[in-house]
């Protein structure tokens, strides 16, 4: 069989990355601690000062636990255009590890102004006292081009 993964080069880059930078939300994999298999979850996402995608999470919520008890995740960023198969459109999975932002921690601040000024809306629930800021560092990601253009990238890659 014909390996399908292309070698990476800046088109490739370009294209992940400009995925990730235009990206508002991303469907957030995880595994489910009570049920055992993966579970999905749509997330809001921006890209915080260092390029690194971050979220605003509520502990509340079944991807927090999932996250709290296993912080190995992915993140699936790009959608389809209006026209066409899907599947010809760009996407790329972030295999990452979620870096929680409580607080009292000395990152919170800056990132909390941070999104508020990428995601104004968000100033709506930012404050109530379940929600956090989880920052997510990529260790790979895997690009679908369109039809026969996948790519394996890594962090450096991506600017991160």
């Amino acid at each position: 069989m014909t390996d399908p993964i292309r070698p990476t080069d800046d088109e490739a880059r370009a294209l992940a990355r400009g995925l990730m930078d235009d990206a508002t939300f991303a469907a957030l994999g995880v595994m489910d601690p009570d049920g055992g298999g993966p579970m999905l979850s749509r997330v809001a996402i921006a890209m915080d000062p260092d390029a690194a995608p971050i979220s605003l999470i509520s502990s509340l919520s079944a991807h927090a636990r999932a996250l709290a008890a296993d912080p190995v995740c992915s993140l699936l960023v790009g959608e389809p255009e209006d026209r066409g198969d899907p599947l010809t459109h760009p996407r790329l999975t972030l295999q990452a590890q979620a870096d929680p932002v409580a607080r009292d921690d000395d990152r919170f601040v800056a990132l909390r102004e941070h999104y508020l000024a990428l995601r104004p809306k968000s100033k709506l629930y930012i404050d109530f006292g379940d929600f956090y800021l989880v920052r997510f560092t990529v260790r790979r990601a895997i690009l679908n081009g369109g039809f026969g253009k996948a790519f394996v990238l890594t962090p450096e890659d991506l600017g991160l």
